[in-house]
């Protein structure tokens, strides 16, 4: 961006995730970055607390080469598209890789540490208008500690006047700071420095107390504390039944079961997927099934009950929840369930996106009472609860 165009146009900004370290002293026995943290891991957080600025165009996480499964597990749906690239041997080494993937249609990039995943939209706010004035910007909170020096004993003070505590993202004008990066000889503790070593100047904007970098595992603790007083938790339940009817096989979860009958329905009839589905149109108080896609249209006619599915986690997604598992129940005496319940869980966990250990498929009778207990049809409960940080 041409500078003096710097104070009007808006700012159209990549983010750049450095997500290859190791992250040891953390614990838990992988890199901190993809532990888990209240249900998500710490990189999926991070992932999608930029992704909900509407100025990042582009996200671009930059990971070890052993991480490419981890990566795939941990990687949340974005609206901005998402690359990943291997990083380097050091951490400037991981920021020129991320530098060279970052579209040039971009005018400034915001590089964040992969274990900051409290990230708040009034700190990015705060770092991009900042750059309408200045080669770069960062936040921080000013130290208001008293500061020594020691080691056993104390052996003198330190003025805390002029210092600050950095934290990320730290933005810049994207030809600046590829410039910068080219120049630099390598070992700068972070962006900044690489910038100011190139004559750059950079602004202080507003840092935020919850931005905390996790490094430790006690970090974790403090993460989990703040995202309490943060989330939005949601519960929803979903019942629905259908009839048998003629047929050689049912729906359920998207797994074909032989039968003597089908169920009958507009749809594909899948009991199953419909239950799950108004749960989490539940859960977000956005009607049921029939609201949107109603039963008198006749292009949902025959339609496999993927598609309602997908449409309510899509939407979910778009007001900012994340489904943290599932619960259905199936209630009838034939088919038996339990035979096919690990593909259903499958088929089910690639529906929600999410693990499935999150996802539970289980079933019982009505002591051959009612309905379902005469083999009339198959009801089906659930559950499901969506949260969003």
């Amino acid at each position: 961006m041409d500078p003096q165009d710097r104070s009007t146009a808006p700012l159209k900004a990549a983010a750049l995730v450095v997500a290859a370290g190791r992250g040891t002293r953390a614990g838990g026995g992988l890199p901190k970055q993809y532990r888990d943290l209240a249900g998500q891991p710490v990189l999926a957080r991070t992932l999608a607390a930029l992704d909900a600025h509407p100025a990042v165009q582009q996200i671009v996480v930059v990971r070890h080469s052993d991480d490419s499964e981890r990566f795939a597990a941990a990687r949340p749906r974005t609206r901005a598209p998402l690359l990943d690239v291997i990083g380097g041997a050091t951490r400037d080494a991981s920021v020129r890789a991320g530098l060279a993937a970052v579209d040039d249609a971009c005018d400034v990039v915001l590089i964040h540490d992969a274990a900051r995943p409290l990230v708040s939209r009034a700190v990015i706010d705060g770092v991009l208008e900042a750059l309408r004035s200045h080669d770069g910007a960062a936040p921080a909170l000013a130290v208001t500690d008293a500061l020594w020096r020691g080691a056993e004993t104390v052996t003198g003070t330190q003025s805390r006047e002029g210092l600050w505590r950095a934290q990320t993202p730290q933005g810049f004008h994207l030809a600046q700071i590829r410039a910068a990066h080219d120049a630099h000889p390598g070992g700068a503790a972070d962006d900044v420095e690489v910038a100011r070593a190139h004559g750059l100047t950079v602004a202080i904007t507003q840092g935020d107390e919850a931005n905390l970098k996790i490094t430790t595992a006690g970090d974790f603790a403090r993460a989990a504390r703040y995202l309490e007083g943060q989330m939005d938790i949601r519960t929803g339940n979903g019942f629905d039944v259908h009839r048998f009817g003629e047929g050689d096989h049912v729906m359920l979860c998207g797994v074909a079961i032989p039968h003597e009958r089908g169920l009958q329905g507009h749809s594909d009839a899948d009991v199953g997927l419909h239950t799950v589905t108004d749960a989490i149109y539940g859960a977000l108080a956005m009607g049921d099934i029939g609201t949107h896609f109603p039963p008198s249209d006749p292009q949902w006619k025959g339609a496999e009950s993927h598609i309602f599915l997908t449409h309510a986690v899509d939407l979910a997604a778009e007001m900012g929840f994340t489904i943290t598992n599932a619960d259905l129940t199936l209630i009838c005496e034939r088919p038996k369930i339990g035979p096919h319940a690990a593909p259903m869980r499958a088929r089910l966990s690639e529906l929600l996106r999410i693990e499935a250990a999150r996802v539970s498929v289980k079933a019982t009778t009505t002591e051959r009472l009612g309905f379902p207990g005469r083999e009339e049809g198959i009801a089906a409960l659930a559950t499901v609860t969506l949260v969003k940080a």
